[in-house]
C-alpha cells in the first residue's frame, strides 16, 4: 500500500562526492525527446542527491492517479478544518520506479523532520511521515510535491547517460518545482536552458 516509509534508507545521503567530480545535486535532468523509455520519456527529474554512491532523484511532471485525499485517508491521517478544500485534489507524481511502493516529499524548509535532507536553503527532501502529519495540522511546509517511488542511477551510469546525449541538465528553479502547472514544467526546464523547445524536439528528429 502506498504510504511514507518510517525511515529512508539513507545509503544515498551524506557521503562523499561523485568519483567524477560532477554534481548535479539541486540541478533538473531534461530527458530528451530521442528518449522514447515509457517510464523517463518527457520527464523532468530534480535531483536531491550525487555522491559517490550514485544518483538520487524524484520527476517532477508525471502524475499518477492517486491525489492526497487518497493518500492521506490510505496513511489514515485527517486535515484540520479548513485544509480539506486546498490539498486534497493535489496529485501525487510518479518520482520513478525505486521503492514506488513508499512517499517522498519535496518541499521548502518547514520544521525538523526525522528524516530529511536540505538539498538548498529553498527545497528540502523528506522521506518521513511526520512532514505530512503536518500537513494535516495546518503546520506543514508553504510549498510541496509529493511522489510515489523515486529515480535512482548506480555510480556512472547518469554520467554515461549524459554523455549519450539522453539528458540535459540545469540548475533547477524552486518556482519550476513547485509552482508551475505539472503540464509546463517541461517546457519550462528547457527555456532555463536558454532553448526553444520547438527546436530542440526538431533537431532531435533529424538525429
Amino acid at each position: 500500500m502506498p504510504g511514507m516509509p518510517p525511515e529512508h534508507d539513507d545509503t544515498l545521503l551524506k557521503t562523499g562526492p561523485a568519483p567524477s567530480g560532477l554534481n548535479l545535486a539541486n540541478h533538473f535532468l531534461i530527458a530528451m525527446p530521442s528518449i522514447q523509455d515509457p517510464i523517463f520519456g518527457g520527464t523532468v527529474v530534480y535531483v536531491c542527491e550525487h555522491n559517490e554512491k550514485g544518483v538520487l532523484g524524484v520527476v517532477i511532471n508525471k502524475p499518477t492517479d492517486m491525489t492526497m485525499e487518497v493518500l492521506f485517508d490510505r496513511i489514515d491521517l485527517k486535515l484540520a478544518e479548513g485544509l480539506r478544500s486546498t490539498v486534497v485534489d493535489e496529485p501525487i507524481m510518479f518520482g520513478g520506479p525505486v521503492q514506488d511502493d513508499r512517499g517522498f516529499v519535496l518541499h521548502t524548509p518547514s520544521g525538523r523532520y526525522s528524516s530529511s535532507l536540505n538539498v538548498t536553503d529553498e527545497v528540502s527532501f523528506t522521506t518521513s511521515i511526520d512532514v505530512l502529519e503536518a500537513v494535516a495540522s495546518g503546520a506543514g511546509p508553504a510549498r510541496m510535491l509529493v511522489s510515489i517511488g523515486y529515480a535512482g542511477w548506480s555510480p556512472g551510469q547518469l554520467e554515461e547517460e549524459i554523455l549519450r546525449n539522453g539528458w540535459l541538465t540545469v540548475g533547477a528553479d524552486a518556482h519550476v518545482l513547485f509552482d508551475l502547472p505539472i503540464e509546463e514544467r517541461y517546457t519550462a526546464a528547457i527555456r532555463l536552458l536558454g532553448i526553444d523547445p520547438f527546436m530542440l524536439a526538431t533537431e532531435a528528429g533529424h538525429a
